[in-house]
């Protein structure tokens, strides 16, 4: 059988092991792709193989996972499945890596390929936020982009942006927005995002021993 080629208009097809349809992914980005990768929607499998290359080794690279079961993780993916008109997180999967006795190397058709025959180097997620705003408008939130370290300089960053834009664009939202450094300004501009504002963040942690009374007792001074 023919080696999968990133050229394939459609490597995936939609089932209850990916996280939402893959037709929401243009074609035009697939091909983009360094040859052998494919960008897919998560599946249920993504915990399962290769786990020192799995979906959430790759998030490492931005923050601490922690241990998480895969038991957990099937919780969590059903969760996300169930809302899968809000929820949209994606992988790029390098397939240039010998099969594993977890995954098989292809599927019966010779233009598809099995989620988990390859390696997860890069992930991204964008959420739909449904407001009533903008006659009940829908917003993207961009969360979560990881890239593995040794996938640096392959523009898997850009191609995980450009998808997560262009699912955005499909499902109905008005805009797409993210949060980030401002080491990262300059890359997403070349993404076509704009500085707006500022981030702010509260972190529940850091306030866990506060009582609410002492937590809302400077602006209830002000009233």
């Amino acid at each position: 059988m023919a080696p999968f080629s990133s050229k394939t208009k459609s490597p995936f097809t939609k089932s209850d092991n990916l996280l939402f349809d893959p037709a929401l992914i243009p074609a035009s980005i697939q091909e983009s792709l360094p040859a052998g990768y494919v960008v897919r929607p998560l599946a249920r499998s993504d915990n399962q193989v290769r786990s020192n290359s799995s979906f959430l080794k790759t998030l490492e690279v931005l923050t601490t996972v922690g241990t998480i079961s895969d038991e957990a993780f099937q919780r969590r993916f059903q969760y996300l499945k169930e809302h899968s008109d809000q929820y949209y997180t994606i992988v790029i999967e390098d397939m240039n890596v010998p099969p594993t006795s977890a995954g098989s190397a292809t599927s019966s058709s010779p233009s598809l390929v099995t989620p988990g025959r390859g390696k997860i180097v890069a992930a991204g997620t964008v959420l739909a936020e449904r407001k009533f705003i903008h006659e009940l408008g829908m917003v993207g939130h961009i969360e979560d982009i990881a890239v593995s370290a040794d996938q640096q300089g392959k523009k898997l960053g850009l191609r995980i942006i450009e998808t997560l834009k262009a699912i955005g664009q499909q499902v109905g939202c008005y805009k797409v927005i993210l949060d980030c450094s401002e080491k990262n300004v300059p890359f997403y501009e070349k993404c076509g995002f704009e500085r707006k504002g500022v981030e702010m963040g509260w972190y529940v942690n850091k306030h866990k021993t506060a009582s609410p009374s002492d937590a809302y007792a400077p602006i209830q001074a002000k009233l």
